[in-house]
């Protein structure tokens, strides 16, 4: 059978299991394992001798699995993971926001916008959006409702922020990324830096706006604290401006790599919940246990992912649908729309690893082939994954907000208010797409 027509038939298999709920890391293994013998055993004008295909098939899984995951680069996930845990149980990020909250009090949805803070302070050393919407939810959401907000600005404004985590450096996406295109994610963490940002400012926008025709959604709090109260709040949370300038600064001057700076932030962390005592035996454990749970899950569906482009690039079907889309006459502008309706349409579905392990192997030839910079194309994908976390009907950061809260508070009602925000979202990704030059400022100016 000719291996293009396999690779067509794992294609259609990988959406039928997906669609009967099969989880993503075992459709793509099974999938790849079964083609990948399939087109060993039954090459082009052969019989099919299933004892011919087997030792190459196996070889071929077994050397991209092993190769994957003694990546050198790939160390940095786990570690990134457990800085953020050790973070959030030494109430490092907490005091973030309790800081930035005091500061803002009197501000017109003061603490909608310093939950959005918050969240990005959060997603600076953590790396993980959903990870950052469920604590930062425990700890905003009841505040916001302790003060009348309403409950559509209290949990839509965590559900957003906690996408931040997906831009702001260090990101999950942007590693995975990195080793799967091969690009730098040193460079790739400077380029999300201002995209993070600029999101972060149109969830401001969004929530002043919001409160500006609607001001009964949230009330002004009544406190009215000195300028030294307001100082003290900031200076105790000095540990998340330190590991945060840390990181980037680091990073961006050179001083060390992501994997490095890593190290350093699990480094700090456990320094500073020892040394001050924010952190028992118990809180470690709990850290570790919670990381080696979240870095098994990404590393499964990153695995499967890895044996299933092999399989991609054996059959040539990357490099036919690249070859098709060169010649079919459409520019560049048409193609870069359809991938960005692609990446909205499959975010509303699937989550946002499995969704980019799915289509990289097609778009990145295409990307390539168009000349555009990967890490300008790196900072789209992942914006646009950014959007798919809070987008009906499986909004992942929606359905994690709505389980640490309380029940009173339904799906739709979260759904509701998140769409407000979605608008400043795709302006934003409007902005990125027309002007590169944003996510590749700092990269830029680093090599």
């Amino acid at each position: 059978m000719d291996i293009s027509t396999i690779g067509i038939y794992g294609f259609c298999a990988v959406f039928i299991l997906l669609a009967l709920r099969v989880p993503i890391a075992f459709t793509l293994v099974s999938v790849a394992t079964v083609c990948t013998l399939v087109a060993y055993s039954w090459r082009p004008g052969t019989e099919f001798d299933l004892d011919r295909g087997f030792r190459p098939a196996l070889g071929l899984i077994q050397s991209n699995a092993y190769e994957f995951l003694h990546s050198y680069e790939l160390s940095m996930v786990p570690m990134f993971i457990l800085a953020g845990h050790l973070a959030f149980h030494s109430k490092v990020t907490t005091k973030i926001y309790f800081a930035v909250r005091i500061w803002l009090a009197q501000v017109p949805g003061g603490l909608a916008v310093a939950s959005l803070i918050g969240c990005g302070g959060f997603s600076a050393i953590t790396g993980s959006s959903m990870a950052c919407a469920s604590s930062m939810g425990k700890i905003c959401v009841p505040e916001m409702l302790k003060y009348k907000y309403s409950p559509q600005l209290s949990t839509a404004s965590v559900a957003v922020g906690g996408t931040l985590g997906a831009l702001i450096p260090p990101s999950v996406l942007f590693i995975i990324y990195g080793l799967f295109t091969e690009t730098s994610v040193s460079r790739l963490f400077l380029a999300g830096v201002l995209p993070g940002l600029l999101s972060l400012l149109g969830y401001i926008i969004t929530v002043v706006i919001w409160v500006k025709l609607r001001p009964d959604v949230a009330p002004k709090v009544a406190e009215d604290l000195g300028i030294g109260e307001r100082l003290m709040a900031l200076l105790q949370a000095w540990p998340a401006f330190v590991l945060m300038g840390t990181i980037i600064g680091g990073i961006y001057g050179g001083i060390f790599t992501a994997t490095e700076a890593a190290a350093i932030s699990v480094a700090f962390m456990l320094f500073y919940g020892l040394v001050w005592r924010t952190l028992s035996f118990g809180d470690i454990l709990l850290s570790l246990r919670e990381t080696a749970a979240q870095t098994a899950a990404l590393f499964l569906i990153a695995v499967g992912a890895k044996i299933f482009v092999s399989f991609v690039s054996l059959s040539g079907v990357t490099r036919d649908f690249a070859d098709f889309i060169a010649n079919s006459g459409f520019s560049d502008w048409f193609i870069l729309l359809c991938i960005v309706l692609l990446y909205l349409v499959m975010g509303m579905f699937l989550d946002p690893l499995g969704t980019m392990l799915l289509t990289l192997p097609f778009l990145v030839p295409l990307v390539e082939n168009m000349g555009l910079d990967l890490i300008w194309f790196g900072v789209i994908v992942v914006k646009l994954l950014e959007i798919g976390l809070i987008s009906p009907p499986v909004g992942l950061n929606v359905f994690v907000i709505n389980s640490v809260v309380t029940r009173e508070i339904q799906v739709h009602t979260i759904f509701f208010g998140v769409a407000k925000f979605l608008v400043g979202d795709l302006i934003v990704l409007g902005l990125l797409v027309t002007f590169p030059m944003i996510s590749l400022l700092l990269p830029t100016t680093m090599f």
